[in-house]
């Protein structure tokens, strides 16, 4: 029998649980169309303070959490919880941490201004999710990175998770944005992102922290791009050219699981899977 393709998405938005965004909207309906299109999904994000527990109806996964991830030296605990989206009929993991989390805005505070920990927020996110991933033991055929705060996961699987069999053989692909091609992050920000066998060589990239920069290390590392944004950096897409990352042009994202774009992802997805 032939072994189900399993899609892992990570998300930094998925909606109903945070505003409508087109990274949101695409974290939403591609888990779903992906499963509708006979694929097995795991669906991950954030779970920022602003998510209604309650009302969204989230439960911890006590046998996921009580893991630590280090960052900048610290030990920063992590809780894991679930919910399910009812129409879909999908579930979505929710990495917290209270340090990083549990303040009641996204990406940036009242005033507008871009969180100062937004790099060691999407470092702790990213390893958050390749650790439960681990623990769950799901191998995913495909890890689709969507948005901006998942973009330091391809780097991590092909370098600090390469050896590890759950993940030995996966494809990434990276959704491309223009969410943060005008941020910059605290220095020191490719030091942080060190781990097991990563090397200053491989992150220095990073050196100038810039949001455009963590879009290029995505690329760097990624078996396939996606351009999910009109206004995609042409920095960063020159830089798709010259690492000759096979891409898929710009379509509209919109509601629903059948939308044109998500067909147009599927059929991508299919130029990394093994015959």
């Amino acid at each position: 029998m032939k072994a189900p393709v399993r899609i892992l998405y990570i998300s930094s938005e998925i909606t109903p649980y945070v505003p409508e965004s087109p990274t949101a909207i695409a974290g939403r309906f591609m888990p779903q169309a992906s499963q509708e299109n006979g694929m097995e999904i795991r669906s991950f994000m954030p779970k920022y303070g602003c998510i209604n527990e309650r009302r969204n109806q989230l439960h911890e996964v006590i046998r996921l959490s009580g893991m630590n991830i280090v960052v900048s030296d610290v030990d920063r605990p992590l809780v894991i919880k679930v919910a399910s989206i009812p129409q879909a009929r999908l579930q979505v993991y929710f990495i917290e941490n209270e340090d990083y989390f549990k303040r009641k805005f996204v990406f940036r505070d009242e005033k507008d201004a871009f969180f100062a920990d937004n790099d060691e927020r999407a470092i702790l996110f990213a390893r958050g999710v390749l650790e439960t991933v681990k623990k769950l033991r799901w191998q995913p055929t495909i890890v689709h990175c969507n948005g901006w705060m998942a973009n330091l996961i391809p780097l991590y699987l092909k370098k600090a998770y390469k050896a590890d069999p759950i993940f030995t053989d996966c494809k990434v692909i990276v959704s491309l944005y223009d969410e943060i091609n005008k941020e910059r992050f605290s220095g020191g920000f490719a030091k942080k992102v060190l781990t097991g066998n990563l090397k200053p060589a491989d992150v220095e990239i990073l050196n100038t922290p810039t949001g455009i920069n963590l879009a290029k290390l995505a690329v760097k590392y990624a078996d396939g791009v996606i351009v999910a944004s009109r206004n995609v950096s042409k920095d960063v897409m020159d830089f798709v050219a010259k690492e000759k990352v096979p891409a898929l042009s710009f379509a509209e994202i919109t509601d629903g699981s059948t939308a044109p774009y998500t067909n147009r992802y599927i059929k991508f997805y299919g130029k990394f899977l093994k015959e």
